[in-house]
């Protein structure tokens, strides 16, 4: 009995150490510093959406349209008079939700899929994977268009577009991890004490699977949230007048020539966005994969 606390003491103790090793590489990247600081901004913003922004996000006001960026309207206004400002800070709501729900819809369901795949290959492992493959004969931005047309605009259809057309990506990830791990001392000890096939995947290789996948994830936020902005450009995401920057840039394009400003602050907030979540990616990457170290 001493013996299996003494055990698990160190394995507590060994995964701490191996948490701040790298926490204090992922601290040393200043890239990915200022980037985790760019990422808390926007959250806070988010968060606090309606004591930042000084007007509603669909407050119009027809005595100031197309007003240049001042004191009283930082971003300006559009042609309905709403203030730019708002409407980017309210903004910032949709954007991180669409990426952070699309995401997680991939990851629980790609990533269920590719465990399966991977531990029991053969059979089931020909029959998923092959339907990966077709998933990913097929474009994902395309991918995520002809979901969006038969479900149809808004804002939860544009979460499961985005978020089925990127399970594949997580799929094939988790497979690749599961069947490297499966062979593990630790899988087999589970299998001898009797441990079902769905304890094992869930307890065991799905865990042992997020290294590589909150990598994937960080990344695959900045795409979801491009892939959104895109959609809503195009008039198959979120509709107006919900303040979504891919929306606003498409509506600021027929006034670009003379009111440029509308489309310069919704792109610099999806520029900000994806760049933070790529920076924090490329540094969680440099971090928990020890062959990438200086």
């Amino acid at each position: 009995m001493n013996k299996n606390k003494k055990d698990t003491k160190t394995k507590v103790t060994k995964s701490r150490g191996q948490f701040a090793i790298v926490l204090l590489s992922f601290k040393r990247n200043k890239l990915a510093m200022a980037g985790l600081i760019i990422l808390f901004i926007l959250f806070l913003t988010a968060i606090f959406a309606p004591f930042i922004a000084p007007y509603g996000f669909d407050t119009t006001d027809y005595d100031n349209t197309f007003q240049q960026p001042s004191a009283e309207h930082l971003f300006g206004t559009d042609e309905f008079g709403r203030d730019i400002f708002s409407r980017v800070v309210y903004g910032s709501r949709l954007s991180l939700s669409v990426g952070f729900i699309a995401v997680a819809i991939s990851v629980v369901i790609g990533g269920t899929l590719g465990a399966i795949a991977g531990f029991y290959q053969k059979q089931i492992d020909n029959l998923i994977m092959r339907f990966m493959d077709i998933l990913l004969a097929i474009p994902q931005f395309l991918l995520a268009i002809s979901i969006v047309a038969v479900l149809g605009p808004g804002l939860f259809n544009l979460m499961i577009a985005v978020g089925i057309s990127s399970i594949p990506r997580y799929a094939r990830i988790v497979r690749a991890t599961t069947m490297t791990i499966k062979g593990e001392e630790y899988i087999e000890a589970a299998v001898a004490s009797g441990t079902n096939d769905t304890g094992i995947i869930f307890k065991h290789i799905l865990p042992n699977c997020m290294a590589p996948l909150i990598v994937q994830i960080s990344l695959g936020i900045a795409d979801a949230i491009l892939m959104a902005a895109g959609l809503s450009f195009i008039g198959l995401g979120i509709q107006p007048p919900a303040p979504e920057w891919g929306a606003m840039l498409s509506g600021g394009r027929n006034y670009i020539r003379g009111w440029a400003y509308m489309t310069y602050f919704p792109g610099l907030a999806i520029f900000f966005t994806t760049l933070s979540l790529n920076l924090v990616g490329d540094g969680l990457r440099d971090a928990l994969d020890p062959k990438l170290k200086n």
